[in-house]
């Protein structure tokens, strides 16, 4: 029993003492302060417990951290004393959220570059179109707006591009709320009039007005779209595709020049982030056919990823099984229902897909990833779900010649530069040939010049191994002719390309750019060898001034690599005609290689090879030249008011004449013919991306890095290392 009353004795006073504390408590929120001072005496050691012994300062408040700072007597607590920050703690302190204050912070500075813009040019040059209420946020109501209806966000200077995105999609979708939208669902609706990619944003006229720009003088290149379709579907299919079609037509987008610098960055980070994106729809492959075709500008070969993402482009396309579209179940775990057009589709996006393959390894002188296998063969089968349209059926049969020249001259197990003996080299070129006469006929009748341009390049591909020959071969000089002769209607071709809408050759694919380089080079060493004794000296002077004029014209953006080669091809021929002496007629080993595993572009690789160590011997620095670019036919080192037009000549040459409208660069589009008012002068290209002092071909492979020791035996080497351009 005595156990019992004192547990009954503890819980009632345990019971006693929780109820006296709850009474404090209920007269604590009714009772004056002294009345709670009287409650707190009867039991401060209960009080003390419970109240904090110490405080975060400012600092760690607003982020949430935990806080060693000391009261008692003050000390500053470790992280503000690491960030170096001021801390203090203040009663009256009041978290703010972060969105809030990045979101009146970026207005702010929007609003200021705004005014400044308007304060250096004048009167008012941005020119709102007419919205309705509602359809922006207000961070696209105070973007800015470009000449061609392009807005772009100003990204404040003191962040990094990667940090300042971070806190905009944070403060886009913040501001979307606060405007009744969904952030995110805002610019993905494809039934919503913006589309934007990072902080660029395009208006649905002006990205009508670009993608009639791509069909009209970039699609006939490669026909892969349809034009009946709309942005908005192309959009839906494929975002990454509607930005490429967009990328493309702004090459030479002469309201916004600078649209296709701002795109760059964007798209290209889109593009890594789509393919990271497993599993891919086919539309995406269509996407990186035209980014192959087209790749965006750059001053360095180090930085052009065309060639891998051309690789990638195949391996996806057969991901999807596009190399077998009629057996796509096959290649999905999901039920697939055949419809007759997509099959179609798949069937032309695979062709093409192998067309720009093959295209992509022949101007970058590599092997070829294609695969012309059942699929591509049977375009005359029963099923008209497998017959390619006429021009891609034709050019398709253009580049597997090409890729007949690339296995038959240039894979050989036997030598370690890939190259054929002799012997079967020249009974290879006799059934290479005979094929080529096969082709010919057989596209005469058609009269299309852009597959008449792809049928002479596939020509130059092919005689191009002349350079490989041996000298001492009884026809050195006929497959030298047959190159000679190659190279000039190729590039007369190239030079008179006109369509319906005038002379295109601006708008070319860059595989067309490579062959007019490749081109140059040839006109360049056959003219300073002993060859130039059998061809007509005057005309092929002509020809290679035109060609670096053509060149130049190609650039789409101040020292990209077409303006950069082009210079180097102006620089070589002024150094090899000083270099050059009376002509022998006899043959000399001065046409063989020392690079010869880029296959027909070894050419190419040689010649720059060549340039750059004879530049480097004489300290010259083509940065300055591009400034003043160099007139082949001056002895000064550059000339910029010579070089401004194309070169005069009193040739009497058919279709050679000075004043040739081919020589001249493809024009921008015309405003007027845009239906849109005349330009403001805002937006002017600039060069973020070029990156300054980058020499022409970088150290993308061992051949190209600096002084190196070439590993060919034959002697006739040793003596050219010094000698310029032979």
């Amino acid at each position: 029993m005595t156990g019992v009353n004192q547990a009954q004795l503890s819980m009632s006073a345990s019971d006693g003492l929780q109820g006296r504390k709850r009474n404090v408590t209920i007269a604590g929120m009714d009772s004056s302060p002294g009345s709670i001072e009287d409650a707190e005496d009867n039991d401060g050691r209960d009080d003390k417990r419970r109240q904090p012994v110490k405080r975060a300062c400012n600092e760690c408040r607003q982020q949430k951290l935990r806080c060693d700072v000391s009261q008692d007597p003050w000390t500053d607590c470790s992280r503000c004393r690491r960030l170096k920050l001021d801390c203090k703690i203040e009663s009256n302190f009041k978290r703010v959220g972060k969105r809030s204050r990045n979101a009146e912070m970026e207005r702010e500075i929007i609003e200021l570059r705004k005014q400044i813009a308007t304060a250096n040019t004048g009167p008012v040059i941005h020119q709102q179109q007419p919205i309705h209420p509602g359809q922006l946020t207000p961070k696209q109501e105070s973007s800015q707006v470009s000449p061609a209806g392009v807005y772009q966000t100003q990204t404040p200077s003191a962040m990094s591009a990667d940090q300042y995105m971070g806190s905009q999609e944070a403060v886009a979708s913040l501001l979307d709320l606060r405007s009744g939208l969904d952030g995110t669902n805002f610019m993905r609706n494809p039934n919503h009039q913006f589309k934007r990619i990072e902080d660029v944003i395009v208006i649905p006229e002006k990205a009508t007005e670009l993608f009639n720009l791509f069909f009209t003088y970039y699609h006939p290149f490669l026909p892969l779209l349809d034009r009946q379709q709309s942005p908005d579907e192309y959009y839906n299919a494929s975002p990454l595709q509607f930005w490429m079609i967009l990328s493309v037509g702004a090459r030479r987008y002469q309201n916004d020049s600078g649209l296709l610098n701002s795109l760059a960055g964007p798209v290209t980070r889109l593009v890594w982030s789509t393919l990271a994106d497993i599993p891919q729809s086919y539309h995406v492959v269509k996407a990186l056919c035209l980014l192959c075709s087209w790749p965006f500008p750059t001053s360095s070969t180090s930085t052009d990823p065309t060639f891998m993402l051309c690789g990638m482009m195949i391996q996806v396309a057969m991901q999807l099984g596009l190399h077998r579209p009629s057996h796509s179940q096959d290649f999905s775990k999901f039920r697939v229902e055949l419809i007759e057009e997509e099959l179609k589709d798949k069937v032309r996006t695979w062709a093409i897909a192998n067309i720009v393959a093959q295209r992509v390894s022949t101007g970058y002188g590599q092997p070829p990833s294609t695969l012309y296998d059942w699929t591509l063969s049977s375009s005359d089968a029963l099923d008209p779900s497998f017959k390619l349209p006429e021009d891609i059926k034709h050019r398709l049969e253009i580049e597997k010649f090409c890729d007949r020249i690339t296995r038959a001259l240039y894979t050989n197990r036997r030598d370690p530069v890939g190259l054929t003996s002799d012997q079967e080299r020249n009974t290879m070129l006799s059934f290479l040939s005979r094929d080529f006469d096969e082709l010919e006929e057989q596209f005469k009748t058609r009269n299309d010049c852009i597959t008449d341009l792809y049928l002479r390049a596939a020509n130059l591909h092919l005689h191009l191994s002349a350079f490989f020959d041996d000298p001492t071969a009884k026809d050195y000089r006929e497959r030298l002719l047959s190159l000679y002769v190659a190279t000039t209607s190729f590039l007369e071709v190239a030079m008179n390309l006109e369509t319906e809408v005038g002379p295109v050759l601006s708008y070319t694919p860059y595989y067309i750019y490579q062959m007019m380089v490749a081109a140059g080079c040839t006109l360049l060493k056959l003219s300073k060898s002993f060859f130039s004794a059998h061809i007509d000296m005057e005309y092929t002077k002509n020809l290679f001034n035109r060609t670096i004029w053509g060149i130049r014209g190609v650039s789409v953006s101040n020292n990209d690599l077409p303006e950069r080669l082009a210079e180097v091809l102006a620089q070589m021929w002024r150094l090899g005609a000083q270099q050059s002496t009376t002509s022998n007629s006899s043959i000399d080993d001065s046409l063989r290689l020392k690079v010869r595993c880029r296959m027909s572009m070894s050419l190419l690789f040689d010649s720059v090879w060549r340039w750059r160590e004879d530049a480097r011997t004489k300290g010259r620095n083509i940065e300055a030249y591009l400034k003043n670019p160099t007139n082949p036919d001056s002895a000064a080192d550059s000339s910029a008011a010579s070089s401004v037009g194309p070169p005069r000549t009193q040739s009497s040459t058919p279709g050679l004449s000075g004043n040739d409208p081919s020589l001249a660069p493809a024009p921008m589009i015309s405003q007027a013919a845009l239906g849109v008012g005349a330009n403001n002068g805002i937006g002017s290209m600039p060069s973020g991306f070029m990156e300054p002092n980058y020499e022409v071909f970088d150290p993308l492979n061992w051949l190209l890095d600096g002084l190196v020791d070439l590993p060919y035996s034959y002697s006739t080497m040793g003596g050219m290392d010094t000698q310029g351009i032979a």
